[in-house]
């Protein structure tokens, strides 16, 4: 294992990596900003990036600060989603069994959240992961869930989270009444060049590496190869920490990560 070669404690770029321990870019830590004042709110957010740009990875890092003493989060996450199962996924993770009809779980999901707030003190925050796959009719009962008490109050904060197909979706004018109830949009995008060096180096320091095993050129080649997406970033080193380890190398160098790319990522 090229762990023991490179005579690091844990594994780096690994998605199990703690989330306290995540390079904490500028574009994070104003999402983070963004998500707990939508927390705090009740608001509509949406956060929409690229593929491998760390969207459910943010959602972790959320989950983890959100103080659980103030609120209750309910995560979704489900290409095929309808509003039944929507209200039925958020009730079981309430502790409730839900009624078979929308309508009456609709009702017992508000009955929940009216208890939640008014006895435990907890205000929800549901988050609804690959929200790009949503269908009309989905989009139309979030529409009609925030239409709360003659739309003077939210019923929860809600955080729609997808590829940026959903943000292009929501611009359409069938849309528009959906749109307009949008309180803030958080958008993630690819790492430069410098971002993608720190990065390399925050995980390789958590994995309990002192020197640095990646060359300037390396570091390039990866850049290259991934345009700042994370998850290709990710990809790219692992893959050449286990053929620098495999050839008994100490230094990856820019020849090393082209032989992966060429070999072994295309």
């Amino acid at each position: 294992m090229f762990e023991a070669f490179y005579e690091m404690t844990r594994t780096p770029f690994s998605r199990d990596m703690p989330t306290h321990e995540l390079y904490a870019s500028d574009v994070l830590e104003e999402t983070l900003e963004r998500l707990a004042y939508t927390a705090e709110r009740q608001w509509f957010s949406v956060v929409t990036g690229d593929c491998g740009t760390g969207k459910t990875t943010t959602i972790r890092r959320f989950a983890d600060v959100l103080d659980s003493s103030r609120f209750k989060l309910l995560y979704l996450s489900d290409s095929k989603l309808t509003p039944r199962h929507f209200y039925k996924g958020l009730l079981e993770q309430l502790g409730c069994e839900a009624k078979f009809y929308r309508g009456d779980s609709k009702r017992q999901l508000h009955r929940e959240i009216e208890l939640m707030r008014g006895v435990h003190r907890l205000q929800p925050v549901v988050v609804v992961d690959e929200a790009h796959l949503l269908d009309k009719e989905m989009f139309e009962e979030v529409r009609f869930l925030l239409n709360f008490r003659m739309d003077a109050q939210s019923p929860m904060a809600l955080i729609l989270v997808g590829q940026n197909e959903l943000w292009e979706r929501l611009q359409l004018q069938t849309f528009t009444a959906i749109r307009q109830r949008i309180d803030l949009q958080c958008k993630l995008v690819h790492y430069d060049r410098s971002q993608v060096g720190a990065y390399i180096s925050r995980h390789l320091e958590y994995a309990g590496v002192s020197r640095d095993l990646f060359t300037d050129g390396a570091i390039d080649e990866i850049y290259r190869y991934s345009s700042g997406t994370v998850r290709l970033v990710n990809k790219a080193a692992t893959h050449s920490l286990i053929y620098g380890a495999a050839n008994k190398h100490r230094i990856i160098d820019d020849h090393m990560i082209k032989r992966v790319i060429e070999g072994e990522l295309t």
